[in-house]
């Protein structure tokens, strides 16, 4: 397992290696940290749904107008996993995508990377997590975002609202896209519905929305949505269900 492991990530690393390495002074007009739930509450089919949903939507040719479209024509992506406190990584690192080329390369990328799942729910520690990665960004960028998707509250490491405020004052803008469903966590509905907690806990900064996907098939498209009103800086209202 650990061998197949570490030939998927050779790879994932390889396809990226193709992509024309850009200069740590080329500006983008977004840094964008994708944070991805991948619990245990998300199974194996839910866990491949939602890559395929950032695979498609980063690829998209209507995303890469948007991109295009920018001052600089151009973003920053990185893209990261969380579970509970103890368990986040970086999958993909920080990559600049200006072009229909690079953003397939992208997308192959993410395709090859392997996957895990581990227990619990922070919210928190996926955020915090993504500050740091945000810090680590060696292209200087016009506005800060990190999106964040998932289908629970926050259940492991401190309060979702403590690490959300932490971003903010940095200047980064935290959107969210939770997947919403019927099932219980650990044998309980959630205390809210899902949407109305990432907007009052977990999204915050200028500008800031939740697009709601109504279930795992509907992701894919909330991503899109969400990528182009991001990039191109679309205004809208703070929750849309996609």
């Amino acid at each position: 397992m650990r061998r197949r492991t570490l030939i998927a990530a050779a790879g994932a690393a390889a396809t990226l290696h193709r992509i024309a390495p850009a200069r740590a002074d080329d500006p983008v007009d977004v840094a964008l940290v994708m944070a991805v739930d991948v619990s245990r509450s998300i199974d194996e089919d839910e866990a491949r749904l939602q890559r395929e949903g950032y695979r498609n939507a980063v690829s998209d040719p209507r995303v890469v107008e948007a991109i295009r479209g920018g001052m600089l024509g151009a973003v920053a992506v990185a893209y990261v996993e969380w579970a509970g406190i103890e368990y986040q990584r970086l999958v993909i690192p920080w990559t600049r995508i200006g072009s229909q080329r690079e953003a397939e390369a992208w997308a192959a990328a993410l395709e090859q990377a392997p996957r895990a799942s581990l227990s619990w729910t922070s919210v928190s520690g996926g955020i915090d997590f993504s500050r740091r990665v945000m810090a680590e960004c060696p292209h200087e960028a016009t506005r800060k975002v990190i999106d964040v998707s998932g289908d629970g509250v926050n259940n492991s490491g401190p309060p979702a609202e403590q690490a959300r405020d932490r971003a903010v004052a940095e200047g980064i803008t935290i959107n969210g896209l939770p997947i919403l469903n019927d099932r219980p966590t650990f044998g309980r509905p959630p205390p809210v519905p899902l949407d109305v907690y990432y907007r009052e806990s977990v999204v915050g900064g200028p500008g800031a929305f939740v697009i709601a996907a109504e279930d795992f098939e509907a992701f894919g498209q909330a991503v899109r949505r969400k990528l182009i009103r991001e990039i191109a800086g679309l205004d809208g209202p703070m929750v849309m269900r996609g």
